[in-house]
């Protein structure tokens, strides 16, 4: 029997429940709101006295977070933002001394954006080469592949997707340019990377090295994680949920130089990955890691 998965099943909920650690009439601030399915069991725990602020980039997946969360309307705030901008979100929210009790970070793209061809995210499925979380932003991948030169996408496929055969890839993309679809550079690089293939397409590394430089994935989590102490209460709670390498790192070298630094307790010595019965349901959460600090 084939198991099916909630359009809003998040990812390792027990386990953020546990180490956010919500409680009646807290401010919780969800940076990364997706469909809401985080929302909906931490406003559960903060009641009817407390607050959720729901950032998301992503107008699409706020109209739905907006609609799955509408019992909760009353203690629920959803700003359409890049969750790097902090401060002007609590600003706007008008929370008292700009201060949070608990902060979930759940990085990468979302299901929805995933499994929505026409988003472009996804190399399995034919659509346009577009990769943007925020639809009214200008540069889209295909975008960055014809105005970036060969040396500066190999050095986007190797930064951000650690893909060893960056150059030639590089290469055969300015070869062939223009390329506007998914299946279309799906192929190119299938043609492109020699050797047997494994477990994981080859495409996949080129399609993660894009997304984040589309939307300065990477640079929004390290701008926030040297700012967002300052707006978390003693005893707030910081966790983060990342899906690969890049992301994981930058987590673990911010909460380590906060522990140095006297900001945070480390709450969680390794990263806690999920348990099998959850990757049986949703197949996603396999490569999840979550890190959580505490405030002092």
């Amino acid at each position: 029997m084939q198991l099916e998965v909630s359009p809003h099943q998040p990812v390792m909920l027990k386990e953020v429940l546990k180490w956010l650690g919500p409680r009646p009439g807290q401010v919780v601030l969800d940076c990364t709101l997706g469909m809401g399915g985080h929302a909906k069991a931490i406003l559960k725990e903060l009641g009817p006295d407390g607050l959720l602020l729901g950032v998301d980039k992503d107008e699409g997946a706020l109209e739905m977070a907006r609609k799955y969360l509408a019992p909760f309307a009353k203690n629920a705030r959803f700003f359409r933002a890049d969750y790097r901008d902090v401060e002007s979100i609590l600003e706007e929210a008008d929370v008292k001394g700009n201060k949070v009790d608990g902060i979930l970070l759940d990085l990468g793209a979302s299901s929805l954006q995933f499994d929505t061809p026409e988003r472009g995210f996804s190399f399995r499925q034919e659509g346009p080469l577009d990769m943007r979380m925020d639809s009214s932003q200008k540069v889209t991948a295909a975008r960055l592949l014809e105005k970036l030169s060969e040396k500066e996408l190999a050095d986007i496929f190797k930064r951000f997707g650690e893909e060893r055969w960056s150059r030639r890839i590089a290469r055969a993309i300015k070869r062939e340019s223009p390329i506007e679809t998914t299946t279309q550079l799906a192929n190119l690089i299938a043609r492109t990377v020699p050797g047997k293939r494994g477990r994981i397409h080859p495409a996949t590394r080129v399609f993660q090295a894009l997304r984040i430089a589309v939307n300065q994935e990477l640079e929004s989590l390290e701008i926030f994680l040297g700012n967002c102490y300052r707006f978390q209460r003693p005893g707030g709670r910081t966790v983060a949920i990342s899906f690969q390498s890049l992301e994981d790192r930058i987590v673990k070298h911010a909460f380590l130089k906060g522990s140095r630094d006297g900001i945070y307790h480390i709450l969680t010595k390794k990263p806690v990955q999920s348990s099998q019965e959850e990757i049986q349901v949703n197949i996603r959460s396999r490569s999840a890691k979550l890190r959580a600090v505490e405030r002092l």
